[in-house]
């Protein structure tokens, strides 16, 4: 079984280096971390920056960016100390506007290193988001690459950023215990911190959200399977089901390749019951779901297992839907006015929203206020 680490390793792309296309086609990919792909585009378009992890061809040479509306933000890395206001007085050893690890925060069996952005100032009962890197990244490269931290000197939310312990750095979503509520591995240290936050730092527990790219995304719906009794809404923005990557007895950072080539295809029900099974006797209320994925498939074909196949999408939308108990057709399917052309959004119910977008690689730009919308916070 290929590790992530193998699976991503870039060295091995080099012998298919001439496969990549010359020029990516209107509505493709052609930038962002991690890109190794054609950065120019086809004659009438134009490569316009959706952020650091995506960048698109658009048509026209001289067309905007189609960008998320957000409010006046300080500068995308803060590092000035300024005064907390009305934040708990658990959170008064925390620096203000910067990253800052945290340690000591309960069980945390693989060591993920967690680290905490606190604004200048602080709602009195905060809400909590875990924002969840994608595979090759670090906490470091969400908080930079993201707007979650800027965004929350607006809002007075708390961002936890974890940061993965593996040598690929892909999150564990594929073992026993990482997919069973308080069985271990880095879905436990990452809830673990979630709750100290709870305890501690006077955080809303009903207002715990997870959200993720990539591997972040199959870590944010581990999160909302295994834990839904911490949080309690979850954005996955390119991921794959819950459960999906399973793989009982391998490492815990396995690729799964059946799964991400999107051939892995199951019931609704066969797909709830992994929900079900990973904390028998639960329950309570589950977690709001908003699930985002691209159409396009990956550019170096042979090399496909590496990138999240668009069926994922529609295996998440069939796991949820059963969860929730919604019909299997939505109960509305729009093109929002801040999305781009060719996205759509399509409403199960009033806890589960899929955006299908089509044209799109791997992985969707992050549309982080109107995460904040549907979670609660904006």
């Amino acid at each position: 079984m290929l590790s992530f680490k193998t699976v991503f390793s870039f060295a091995a792309l080099l012998p298919f280096a001439h496969l990549v296309a010359a020029q990516s086609a209107v509505w493709g990919q052609c930038g962002g971390i991690g890109w190794t792909g054609a950065t120019t585009c086809v004659s009438g378009s134009t490569c316009i920056k959706q952020n650091d992890y995506y960048s698109q061809c658009q048509p026209g040479a001289a067309s905007p960016p189609v960008t998320t509306v957000t409010p006046t933000l300080p500068p995308s890395s803060p590092t000035t100390t300024t005064s907390t206001g009305s934040a708990p007085s658990g959170l008064s050893t925390i620096p203000a506007s910067q990253l800052f690890k945290i340690s000591n925060f309960g069980p945390n069996p693989n060591n993920v290193a967690v680290y905490v952005y606190k604004p200048a100032r602080v709602q009195s009962k905060p809400p909590l988001i875990v924002a969840s890197h994608f595979c090759t990244g670090t906490a470091q490269a969400y908080f930079s690459g993201s707007k979650f931290a800027q965004l929350a000197e607006t809002y007075g939310y708390l961002v936890l950023f974890p940061s993965s312990p593996h040598s690929g750095t892909c999150w564990d979503v594929s073992s026993d215990a990482t997919l069973t509520h308080d069985g271990g591995s880095d879905s436990l240290g990452i809830a673990s911190a979630a709750r100290y936050a709870i305890a501690n730092w006077g955080v809303d527990p009903a207002r715990v959200f997870a959200v993720g790219t990539s591997s972040g995304a199959m870590m944010t719906n581990v999160l909302a399977g295994a834990y839904p009794d911490v949080f309690k809404g979850g954005v996955v923005d390119s991921g794959v089901p819950f459960g999906c990557f399973a793989l009982p007895g391998q490492a815990q950072d396995s690729w799964n390749s059946q799964c991400a080539q999107g051939q892995l295809v199951l019931t609704g029900a066969q797909w709830a019951q992994r929900v079900l099974n990973a904390y028998p006797g639960y329950t309570g209320a589950r977690p709001k779901m908003q699930v985002w994925h691209g159409t396009a498939g990956s550019w170096w074909g042979i090399y496909s297992d590496t990138t999240l196949y668009p069926q994922n999408f529609f295996e998440t939308v069939k796991q949820w839907t059963t969860v929730f108990g919604y019909p299997s057709t939505p109960l509305s399917n729009v093109s929002e006015s801040y999305l781009p052309r060719g996205y759509s959004n399509a409403t199960y119910g009033p806890n589960f929203q899929a955006i299908l977008a089509q044209g799109v690689g791997h992985t969707v730009p992050l549309y982080e206020q109107q995460y904040l919308q549907f979670l609660g916070i904006a």
